[in-house]
């Protein structure tokens, strides 16, 4: 067990404990099913080998407050319990959790087109990708409180609403693919949340969590890659008050921004601009076996794509990416993407 990742002693040294320390991590899981309940049938049947990577990830690390992507929401929130529950089995204890209902899955309010191919009622046509209703939502666990009431949810913003919003044309500038679609188009494939956590000393930590669609998948007008774009600015955007009162420091930006500065696909000034805004910090978490690379793609290669970056001025003691030392160790069976943790030092 203990050659899952490289790096395991310096986790160990950073400390399992919050009482100086906090670990915050985001992990896209990929246990998305096909299906409703199927990601709880997978969890709570004991055999799932996927399932068991991804427990043997997390209680290995042992994060105080875990970003999740890649997990299906449903009304009751069974699944999520049902995988802190496997997790409590393994001595980490996450008695507060989060899972708003994300915009993956969710119909239009009347029966259109959004991706433009001409068909109606496909799963491109929801609000986010989704064969179902919640399909690939997001999720936070934690050992701190939630203060439930302060909770912001940002995922029914429409991405017309934004300024400066990079919305789709066709080549003589009509709106792509009609007016329509972008009367009721949402601009978070998933959800942008900011959720409040009660710190020992009862200030507040913000956790602002999401899942960026993909920059792929689309045509020449570009849907996804400027939807991807808008979806990462929309941090910066909360921070200079656009949506009403900005998000008070110390805060923490955690989560799937489907986006590498460098590589791949996407228009790289949303990525670049966010770490580099003065009132964020990057840590630049990295493993010895892929660098600063948090997922890796097996037509495109290792990219950076999930991230951790505090506010400017929050001490951090620590960080890293939860890599596996040997291909085929039980960690790769967890997820392509990797587990990405930043250690704050608390006042």
């Amino acid at each position: 067990m203990r050659q899952l990742a490289a790096g395991l002693l310096l986790i160990l040294a950073a400390g399992a404990g919050w009482t100086d320390t906090l670990r915050i991590a985001t992990f896209n899981t990929e246990l998305s099913r096909d299906g409703p309940g199927l990601l709880l049938r997978d969890i709570t049947g004991g055999s799932d080998p996927q399932v068991a990577a991804v427990v043997e990830v997390i209680t290995t690390v042992q994060p105080d407050v875990l970003a999740l992507q890649g997990i299906d929401w449903d009304y009751e929130g069974r699944a999520l319990a049902a995988l802190a529950a496997l997790l409590a089995d393994r001595g980490l204890d996450y008695p507060y959790r989060v899972a708003l209902q994300p915009n993956s899955g969710l119909p239009p309010p009347a029966l259109l087109d959004l991706d433009g191919n001409g068909k109606t009622g496909e799963p491109r046509d929801n609000q986010g990708f989704g064969k179902f209703r919640g399909q690939g939502g997001i999720a936070l666990l934690s050992r701190l409180p939630v203060d439930h009431d302060g909770i912001r949810d940002f995922s029914s913003l429409l991405w017309k609403d934004i300024p400066g919003a990079l919305l789709p044309q066709y080549p003589d500038g009509s709106p792509f693919p009609s007016v329509g679609a972008q009367a009721v188009q949402r601009l978070s494939a998933t959800g942008h949340w900011l959720v409040p956590l009660v710190l020992p000393d009862g200030s507040r930590l913000n956790v602002m969590t999401f899942h960026a669609t993909p920059p792929l998948f689309d045509g020449p007008e570009d849907r996804n890659g400027k939807r991807n774009h808008d979806e990462i600015r929309l941090w910066q955007l909360l921070l200079d008050e656009t949506f009403g009162s900005a998000p008070e420091p110390p805060f923490v930006i955690a989560g799937d921004a489907n986006l590498d500065p460098e590589h791949g696909e996407g228009r790289k000034d949303a990525i670049r601009g966010l770490p580099a805004d003065p009132r964020i910090q990057d840590p630049r978490p990295q493993s010895p076996q892929g660098g600063t690379a948090t997922v890796e793609w097996q037509s495109a290669g290792p990219m950076r794509v999930d991230y951790v970056l505090p506010s400017d001025g929050l001490p951090v003691t620590g960080s890293g990416v939860f890599w596996p030392v040997h291909p085929d160790a039980p960690a790769t069976a967890a997820s392509r993407h990797r587990l990405v943790w930043v250690d704050l030092l608390l006042d």
